[in-house]
């Protein structure tokens, strides 16, 4: 089986003077999802979480609602890659064969491959009331996530996304060099759990780009927090999904772009 992160050799130079060592770097792996035998996706990922990565894909493309809807799943190692092989409940398997398309993506590309440009842009899920988060709860959030990031600390370039609840701190984090299928991973894994995203937080380490959104309103959460800034396409999304989009989380400040009530002052939160 491929490894989510691999030893290579390299030349470092100093100045003028050169000398031979060896880096952690992410693995980079193709990953076919299935369904019935057709391939609906090939993804480069890491290889690592694959039933996550199964079901969440599977969730946020709209093919299932809960983990319950896939008949069987396997994960096969072939030469090439790995195949996450799924079949469905026979009225889903129905339906999918009716919308079947093929997608061939590059490092967590989230948009390839669909059929026309309303598909982009189509109307997101809106979600519920979700939770209150105070100032210091999104700091705790972003200082904390780095310490849940196990594959990044060796390789240094593999993204993360978590869930974070005001109570529990992070309920879970999964990795991945896309950022669109690390997110897809953690939405498999709290769908497999049964976790209710409206009870936490999506906290990103990478920009928010449009598809970034779709997942998180797909799974119900009602704030999105990310270190990096928001696509005017994620702002507007995000707005129309009743999602609280907050980004630039860094040190002691963030902005808020959408939906700002659910974040209140101290003094406020109590009343909440």
């Amino acid at each position: 089986m491929p490894e989510p992160v691999e030893r290579v050799t390299r030349t470092v130079w100093n100045g003028d003077n050169a000398a031979a060592a060896e880096r952690v770097v992410p693995g980079e792996t193709p990953i076919a999802i299935t369904y019935g035998g057709s391939t609906q996706a090939v993804m480069m990922a890491t290889a690592a979480d694959f039933e996550d990565f199964a079901v969440g894909f599977s969730v946020t493309e709209g093919l299932i609602s809960t983990p319950d809807d896939i008949v069987s799943l396997e994960v096969i190692e072939e030469d090439e890659g790995v195949e996450l092989r799924m079949w469905l409940k026979p009225e889903l398997a129905e339906n999918y064969s009716r919308r079947r398309r093929l997608l061939a993506g590059p490092t967590g590309c989230g948009l390839c491959g669909i059929e026309s440009l309303s598909e982009a842009v189509k109307p997101t899920a809106k979600v519920g009331k979700g939770i209150v988060l105070r100032p210091q709860d999104i700091r705790k959030a972003m200082e904390d996530l780095p310490g849940k990031q196990f594959m990044n600390a060796e390789a240094k370039a593999i993204h993360a996304a978590g869930f974070w609840t005001p109570a529990e701190g992070f309920v879970a984090v999964r990795e991945d060099v896309g950022r669109h299928n690390a997110l897809d991973k953690l939405v498999g894994h709290l769908a497999r759990i049964g976790r209710d995203g409206a009870e936490g937080a999506i906290i990103l380490t990478s920009r928010v780009s449009v598809e970034m959104v779709q997942k998180t309103a797909v799974l119900g959460a009602g704030a999105l927090v990310a270190v990096s800034a928001p696509t005017a396409l994620a702002v507007r999304m995000a707005n129309e999904a009743g999602i609280t989009l907050a980004a630039l989380a860094r040190g002691d400040s963030f902005e808020v772009y959408t939906h700002p009530g659910r974040i209140v002052a101290p003094k406020a939160s109590s009343a909440a």
